[in-house]
């Protein structure tokens, strides 16, 4: 039975999603509570890789398990056997051919920064402080911007392993839910690496003064990565939503 799994988690002590030996992982983590469960090892496909300190309110996993398996029942059981900072929201039979990585159209995260003010101990590992105030003019006229398909070359990490840097966003956009707080949501098809802090942090380069208003339009027209802003800290970046065709989601 192909299973697809939702999952929330802090990322703070994790060293993002993927595997690595010796190190604590998302995905080790499922996979060795579900060893353990079933008595033998099942691997875990995640819609994305999630970088070391980012957190998600649903990542998609899917994994084989025996036909016969009670999903209610496992998911109590991985709940117990994961740390607390994972909690496996949902679990539900798909088709057999559902991918969470390829079969995704639409993918939403969530950057919160906390500005003008003492650093806040409740956001301390889920927020960027930034000591000065930040121009929310100049943040929403940047987040306008990048709205639509564009090469994102200039905010893809160095080791970036994606074969184009074309990408389309639909929504980018800033709120203000309070004086001291900003919070930014944008929906991709796709991301790159380490692309939504490149643009967060580039965007607060503009929004700060350390570069130009119109810099936006500039970098979207194939400039270097060495040409755009700073890389937000991954500690304020949270994977919000996948969306799926109707499809592949439906239960066998």
């Amino acid at each position: 039975m192909r299973v697809k799994a939702v999952v929330e988690y802090l990322g703070s002590a994790h060293s993002g999603w993927q595997f690595q030996p010796d190190v604590p992982t998302i995905q080790g983590d499922l996979e060795r509570a579900l060893e353990i469960k079933l008595g033998r090892f099942i691997r875990v496909y995640g819609s994305g890789r999630t970088d070391a300190g980012v957190h998600a309110l649903a990542q998609v996993a899917a994994f084989e398990v025996p036909d016969d398996t009670d999903l209610f029942r496992l998911t109590a059981s991985l709940n117990g056997l994961t740390p607390r900072q994972i909690s496996i929201v949902s679990l539900q039979a798909v088709a057999a051919d559902f991918d969470p990585r390829r079969g995704a159209y639409a993918r939403t995260y969530r950057y919160t920064i906390v500005h003008g003010r003492p650093a806040s101990p409740l956001l301390d590992d889920r927020a960027w402080h930034l000591t000065q105030r930040v121009d929310m003019a100049v943040l929403e006229h940047s987040a306008q911007a990048v709205i639509g398909r564009h090469d994102f070359r200039a905010f893809r990490a160095s080791d970036c392993e994606s074969l184009t840097s074309v990408r389309e966003i639909s929504v980018s956009q800033w709120a203000a839910p309070d004086p001291s707080t900003l919070v930014y949501e944008v929906t991709a098809n796709a991301f790159l690496k380490h692309m939504v802090r490149a643009l967060v942090g580039t965007m607060v380069d503009c929004a700060t003064g350390r570069m130009s208003v119109g810099s936006m339009e500039r970098l979207l027209k194939g400039a270097d990565r060495s040409q755009a802003g700073q890389t937000a800290p991954a500690k304020g970046l949270v994977l919000v939503r996948i969306d799926y065709p109707d499809v592949a989601q439906s239960a066998i």
